[in-house]
């Protein structure tokens, strides 16, 4: 059976920090929000974060972006998330579960919830973690718990099951979204829009390959496949 676009009620977010791709997926009326981390800046170059987020919000106004925070010392964090916050109406400040030694930012995102500051908690592994968050938001203010269900089935486990018992644990914050993060392909996709994620953040290039392939008739990817090994064997010469 073919599935499209059309079939996902889910929410796709574009993960990236290339300029011209966020700007891009930013006017695609596909997309409905975009993240972006400290490890994709470095990866795309950047080396001011202020300027790049600042760039990039003159353009990307209304959609929701998310920018985390980079310290590893829970009071820059919070002077960072504030600072952040300041930027835009529509910025979500990222803040990670822990830090970098293992502590607990859940006092921290209760504070910082408490004054109104839109959260976007990242890089939660586990049922517990997202209890954890569910107990610090403010039922009034928007959130979104980022679930790396990537990262999990990178152990060998399914994480279909944490991710609806993390919807169940947020039912009760309306203004709560569940992120099906680190999408590793396509399927991904469709698989966080079943088990009922509101939001999936999708790699610039896997949103590429989704474009192009979704629908395809198999019959059709399948002639083109052959194709392909004929074409680069043709290129490279081989002969036997």
């Amino acid at each position: 059976m073919k599935r499209t676009f059309e079939d996902l009620q889910i929410k796709i977010f574009a993960d990236g920090a290339d300029k011209k791709g966020m700007l891009e997926l930013n006017a695609n009326p596909l997309i409905k929000g975009l993240t972006t981390n400290p490890t994709l800046m470095r990866k795309a170059g950047l080396t001011d974060f202020e300027a790049f987020a600042r760039d990039v919000l003159e353009s990307i106004t209304t959609k929701p972006l998310s920018l985390e925070v980079f310290s590893d010392e829970f009071f820059e964090m919070r002077r960072q998330g504030l600072k952040i916050n300041g930027w835009a109406s529509n910025v979500y400040v990222k803040i990670p579960i822990m830090n970098t030694r293992g502590e607990s930012s859940l006092p921290l995102i209760k504070e910082l919830a408490k004054e109104g500051v839109k959260l976007n908690v990242t890089a939660l592994l586990t049922i517990r973690q997202v209890e954890g968050v569910a107990s610090a938001l403010d039922i009034a203010v928007p959130a979104v718990v980022s679930v790396f269900a990537g990262r999990i089935a990178d152990t060998g486990l399914d994480p279909i099951g944490i991710m609806l018992e993390g919807k169940k644990i947020l039912q009760g914050l309306p203004r709560a979204e569940l992120l099906w993060a680190s999408v590793r392909e396509v399927l991904n996709i469709f698989q966080a829009n079943d088990c009922g994620s509101h939001i999936v953040t999708v790699p610039h290039d896997i949103l590429g390959k989704a474009i192009k392939m979704l629908g395809m008739d198999l019959e059709e990817l399948s002639l083109d496949t052959v194709k392909m090994f004929a074409s680069d064997a043709k290129a490279a010469n081989f002969a036997l």
